[in-house]
């Protein structure tokens, strides 16, 4: 596994364990609420997962595109459908979004080689 990816999910995995051990209901449930909100509904997991990409990147949260980014590629989402979609939030975010643009094509290229 790539290093870029292997890092992420090592440190996520940690912190998320820590937090949720934390007993803190309000965190539980935010938790919560965000895996039931990307589970299955009138739209498919993919189009939820494009959908949270393009406002992880308009809000310019590295950590959340990597997640997106990598569970849109187990979905099956294609290179040039993730390109679209970051395409779209580079325009509704503006060239600021632009450097968030660069390390989401980096961490791509890594989930591509782990396949």
């Amino acid at each position: 596994m790539s290093d870029i990816v292997k890092e992420f999910n090592d440190y996520r995995a940690k912190m998320n364990e820590k937090l949720l051990a934390d007993n803190n209901k309000i965190v539980k449930r935010i938790f919560n609420l965000d895996t039931n909100a990307y589970a299955a509904g009138a739209l498919d997991v993919k189009t939820k997962e494009l959908l949270g990409l393009v406002a992880s990147a308009v809000l310019r949260c590295d950590d959340c595109i990597k997640y997106h980014l990598e569970t849109s590629h187990k979905e099956g989402v294609t290179k040039e459908e993730m390109m679209e979609a970051m395409g779209i939030a580079t325009l509704v975010g503006g060239t600021i979004v632009v450097p968030h643009l660069r390390r989401a094509y980096e961490f791509w290229e890594a989930l591509e080689d782990n396949a």
